[in-house]
């Protein structure tokens, strides 16, 4: 994952509010529903219809995903959509996990900051052979629900 921007955090423990949880799981909710400017992103994700659409309008994860903090909580992170990132949860979230945990006895930490609302390697988004049938099912899907939703 060389291409993972990474930011500089100082490694000083925050206390974390006891109704973090449920303050998460709708703050997962409303990411996952902001989705629709991430359609290049999510067709590389190879998401069947439902678990496109589930996805956008907020319902469901899809296998394999995972939601991040770009700063843990427990690191002085927000609970707001701009701490927070998707990727695949084998084998970026594994890598990322194992990458913070060897920083654990440093003064300063190197955490992930990818440039996107969803990282994908710049080797996957780079394309290949074929035509952009996804891509562009994706984006009509996309582009519906947010005229639907009045954010055309």
């Amino acid at each position: 994952m060389d291409d993972m921007p990474v930011m500089e955090v100082a490694a000083i423990p925050h206390p974390v509010s006891p109704d973090w949880f449920a303050k998460y799981k709708s703050l997962r909710r409303e990411f996952m529903k902001n989705l629709h400017d991430s359609v290049q992103e999510l067709s590389f994700l190879n998401l069947s219809r439902d678990e496109f659409m589930n996805l956008i309008m907020g319902r469901a994860l899809p296998e394999n995903l995972s939601l991040r903090f770009r700063i843990p909580l427990q690191f002085g992170g927000k609970l707001e959509l701009s701490n927070m990132f998707m990727c695949k949860t084998f084998p970026h979230s594994y890598n990322l996990d194992r990458f913070i945990i060897e920083q654990s006895d440093a003064k300063t930490l190197w955490l992930p900051n990818p440039a996107k609302k969803i990282y994908i390697p710049a080797h996957t988004a780079s394309g290949g052979d074929g035509g952009n049938a996804t891509s562009d099912r994706l984006a009509q899907m996309a582009a519906q629900i947010a005229a639907n939703r009045g954010l055309d």
